[in-house]
């Protein structure tokens, strides 16, 4: 059973506080997978502590099979994990962890520009994902949004990052913050995804 494409990272750098292994960094793309020009390929090529999570359908995604996919490779990775989401990745993320039994494993999440599935201009396959859930994670989250995102706009970016009680970061003028927004490896993303990693190793919520 393939649980994630490309490498599979070695857990390394011991914590001194934690006393346990840096968690694994697990890539969750949206609709379409990231491309080789996407944040998160460059991530996966350049960091060490980074796998992609294979939830297959790409282009004809159902929230059904998703879940149970992300479920199954949460299952299949030792040790804690934190969590790359990029818009659809971000929907399917929350709705897998409203029923999940392994998000204790999960030291905390990175969700980049969720897709709005519930507006009325969302693409069919897009509405499927509807309704987002709108109770707070059970682990440390970061929403980072764009003031020009087509597929959601920022005062509804800011309003799920409420309701999933997630820290918002507005990052300006980036788009849907994806390839077409020319970030190269993201160094600001980068630096959120390491505040989460620090924030699990000092055993705080960020």
């Amino acid at each position: 059973m393939a649980v994630m494409q490309n490498h599979t990272c070695t857990q390394t750098d011991e914590s001194s506080v934690t006393g346990g292994a840096r968690p694994t960094v697990l890539i969750v793309p949206g609709l379409g997978n990231s491309s080789y020009d996407h944040w998160q390929s460059a991530w996966e090529r350049e960091r060490s502590d980074c796998v992609r999570a294979d939830l297959g359908d790409w282009d004809n995604p159902s929230p059904e099979r998703w879940i149970a996919r992300l479920e199954t490779i949460v299952s299949a990775l030792p040790g804690k994990l934190v969590l790359v989401a990029h818009s659809l990745g971000c929907i399917a993320t929350a709705l897998w962890a409203r029923t999940s039994a392994s998000h204790e494993r999960i030291a905390g999440a990175l969700l980049v520009a969720p897709c709005d599935p519930e507006a009325i201009e969302a693409p069919d396959m897009l509405k499927c994902f509807a309704p987002i859930p709108r109770r707070p994670f059970p682990f440390p989250t970061t929403v980072v949004a764009s003031v020009n995102d087509r597929y959601a706009c920022l005062a509804r970016s800011r309003e799920i990052a409420e309701s999933w009680g997630s820290q918002f970061v507005n990052i300006g003028a980036a788009g849907h913050i994806n390839a077409q927004s020319n970030l190269g490896p993201w160094q600001q993303g980068q630096e959120l995804l390491d505040a989460l990693l620090q924030g699990h190793q000092a055993g705080v919520r960020i």
